[in-house]
């Protein structure tokens, strides 16, 4: 049972480094079109499809091996400059790079796994990839039950493999005739020796250890990291010694003193040259460290037999021509989401408990249980910050996304459109970058079909031909910010407001900001399309994305200059877990105001019946919580104004009482208060009563609204004077 769960956990982390594989195959094949040298993306292009291939042949995915392995030899040819990878073939190597992903999601789900030679649509792909391989020589044929393949390919050489597994392979989930089948895909196996030395007797004799060793003479063309990449699943658990044909010497000298300017330490130069893999180069930087005095790299491989001296000979020549550059390495731990949303909850539990021992500590009036208390709720707060940080992730990698769907939508509407990207570095919690990615699809998808103008009216109009469909992502007043924006002809106002009208959405004659116009694409059903596409006309997402962002308590604000363009503004919180609050009173009722949002507070000192108060010279509008949420009582006489800024604007909100700055965890509201305006959650104080949290963007919008209801209500009297 303990070898199926090991082989579960590493079949998931195959299908988990799969898929980041095809996002960097991805990612290579839309940048390829715009670099001067694109060798270096075709070789990341290459090697993601090669690994992908290899790794599938581990587990004996036969559907997924078969498929790559064309996909890896049209890339092969591409390498050696025989096809172009043109605008034709970009395409379809993406359709390819799809395909492979639903292969995998299929094994995610066990499902059997259909040929891809029969399957319809690998069939239709795998005829147009063969076309790419009319000049190619016939593959290799293996006949891996064998252990021998017969044909071989033009160019082929000698290695030697000398192989001992390890004793617990066997009980890891590990097959060692699976690796030597997959390596008969590579090339041919012309001889191979086992070696039973070291099987004990029968008494001694254990039946789920390995004890056999393997002695291989092999005729490929690939070089000396692919043949270790065949045994990557098993490399700690084995002793792998790979032997390179002599004949190899003098192309690795030439391949070392024809590489381009880079990293040029001696074991680096090695790796990139082919001669010596990179867990040989450990090895040798161990055994470097282990000897006294410390000897030479080049001396420890050429020793070890890894190397030929002439090789060395030539990297250090090398070595000496270019400066020395060392990129800085990152180091990482994959932590599975699950943990983590615990780690996360567990925290904001501590910080309930630890504000409850503080107010306890506070009510006994003991000075030396108060002082530790205090250094308790720093430690607190160190380690929330460290745990939201963990969840932060730059949201360069849900923008990255885009460059595809903006590359497929511009050929199907037959629009030329480029995408700019900036601020991807910017910082937000997890959850938010897994739901607001939807949204995000539905409005770059609008920008290009509605925003970008077709190519002659652009002509017309003095515009570039190819349109522009941006993505920027900053941070502002404890939000992260996000721009769509588009460089088309804009939002047709009066069109807009017409089919408003018509619907019933706007009296006619009411006297609207652009604004105001704009945000009638929200509503649902509402769409201006004289057609429907397959991308739009129906009138249904706009809606959706308003209502998935306000389900993450952020809003969404539309901007547009005629013949210019639009800009959608997306506002949303860093974080949906813990954050710092402002608590404040009305009545026996605590509220929580964002501390990123709260400006200044200031002693309450309004005319009665007015909604606007003078803030230095300024009107600042403000709204009564008291009145809005109905809190029985009367008010205090010394009440505050606290002043709280989002989006570039001030108002104020009116309370009886202000009690200072907390740590707050935010607690959802369940169904039946979803509805409730102004309130975005709740947070238990250390007492174990409830606080609400305050919704501060639906308080603006109640804020300038009853400023506008009072100013049309001045004018309205003012004309009836």
């Amino acid at each position: 049972m303990a070898n199926d769960i090991n082989l579960d956990q590493v079949l998931h982390t195959f299908i988990v480094e799969a898929r980041e594989l095809l996002e960097d195959m991805e990612a290579a094949l839309l940048r390829v079109a715009d670099e001067a040298d694109p060798r270096e993306s075709i070789h990341a292009i290459f090697r993601a499809a090669h690994t992908i291939k290899g790794s599938s042949g581990l587990f004996g995915l036969d559907a997924v091996v078969t498929f790559t392995h064309v996909v890896e030899s049209v890339l092969d040819r591409v390498r050696d400059g025989a096809v172009s990878l043109d605008e034709s073939l970009v395409p379809l190597m993406l359709s390819s790079g799809d395909y492979i992903g639903r292969l995998v999601d299929a094994v995610e789900r066990g499902e059997p796994q259909a040929d891809p030679k029969t399957e319809p649509e690998g069939a239709a792909l795998l005829e147009r990839l063969q076309k790419y391989l009319v000049e190619q020589d016939a593959p290799v044929a293996a006949t891996a039950s064998t252990g021998a393949t017969t044909a071989t390919a033009g160019g082929a050489a000698h290695w030697h493999l000398s192989l001992r597994f390890g004793p617990d392979v066997l009980r890891n989930g590990m097959d060692p005739l699976s690796f030597i089948r997959y390596l008969a895909t590579l090339g041919t196996i012309e001889h191979i020796v086992t070696l039973p030395d070291a099987v004990p007797g029968l008494d001694a004799l254990d039946p789920e250890g390995c004890c056999l060793g393997f002695e291989i003479g092999f005729l490929t063309t690939v070089d000396k990291a692919a043949i270790e990449n065949v045994f990557e699943f098993v490399i700690d658990d084995c002793a792998l010694r790979i032997v390179p044909p002599g004949s190899q010497v003098e192309q690795y000298i030439e391949l070392i003193r024809s590489q381009p300017e880079g990293p040029s330490r001696l074991g680096e130069i090695l790796v990139r040259c082919g001669s010596v893999t990179a867990r040989e180069l450990e090895t040798a930087l161990r055994s470097q460290a282990d000897s006294t005095p410390a000897q030479k790299i080049g001396a420890i491989l050429a020793e070890q037999g890894k190397v030929a001296p002439q090789v060395v000979e030539a990297a250090l020549a090398r070595q000496k021509q270019v400066k020395e550059t060392r990129a800085p390495e990152s180091q990482s731990v994959r932590v599975d989401a699950d943990k983590l949303d615990r780690l996360i909850n567990l925290v904001g539990e501590l910080i309930i408990a630890a504000a409850g021992a503080n107010l306890v500590a506070k009510r006994t009036r003991n000075l030396e249980l108060i002082e530790r208390n205090s250094t308790l709720s720093d430690l607190v707060e160190e380690v929330r910050d460290s745990a939201l940080q963990l969840r932060m992730v730059k949201i360069g990698g849900t923008f990255a996304r885009f460059k595809r769907v903006v590359h497929d939508v511009a050929r199907e509407l037959g629009k030329d459109i480029e995408l700019a990207v900036s601020g991807e570095d910017t910082e937000l919690d997890k959850t938010v970058v897994e739901k607001i990615g939807d949204p995000l699809m539905h409005l770059v998808r609008n920008a290009m079909d509605h925003g970008i103008d077709a190519p002659e009216l652009r002509a017309a109009r003095g515009k570039p031909a190819t349109g522009t469909v941006s993505l920027n992502a900053f941070h502002d007043s404890g939000s992260i910010v996000i721009q769509v924006g588009d460089d088309g002809g804009g939002l047709d106002r009066e069109k807009i407001l017409a089919k408003g009208i018509e619907r019933g959405l706007v009296e006619p004659g009411r006297a609207m900001s652009d604004a105001e116009v704009y945000a009638l694409i929200f509503e649902p059903g509402f769409s201006t399309a004289e057609q429907i596409t397959n991308l739009s006309g129906r009138g249904v997402g706009m809606d959706v994305v308003k209502r998935n962002i306000a389900a993450l308590r952020g809003n969404v604000a539309i901007a547009s200059e005629p013949g210019r363009g639009t800009t959608v503004t997306v506002r949303l919180p860093l974080t949906l877990a813990i954050i710092n609050g402002f608590q404040v009173a009305v009545g026996k009722s605590v509220f929580v105001v964002p501390m990123d949002m709260v400006d200044e507070c200031v002693e309450f000192s309004a005319e009665a019946g007015h909604d606007y108060t003078d803030l230095r010279g300024q009107v600042l509008p403000f709204v009564r919580l008291r009145e809005l949420f109905d809190v029985p009582g009367t008010a205090s006489t010394r009440q505050n104004i606290v002043v709280v800024k989002h989006a570039g604007q001030k108002f104020g909100l009116v309370v009886d009482g202000l009690l200072g700055e907390a740590q707050t965890v935010i607690k959802p509201l369940s169904r039946m208060f979803a509805q409730v305006r102004g309130i975005s959650g709740s947070s238990i104080l250390g007492s174990g009563d409830v606080a609400l949290i305050l919704d501060v963007p639906l308080l603006l919008q109640e804020a300038q609204e009853a400023r506008s209801v009072a100013a049309r209500h001045a004018e309205s009297l003012a004309a009836g004077q």
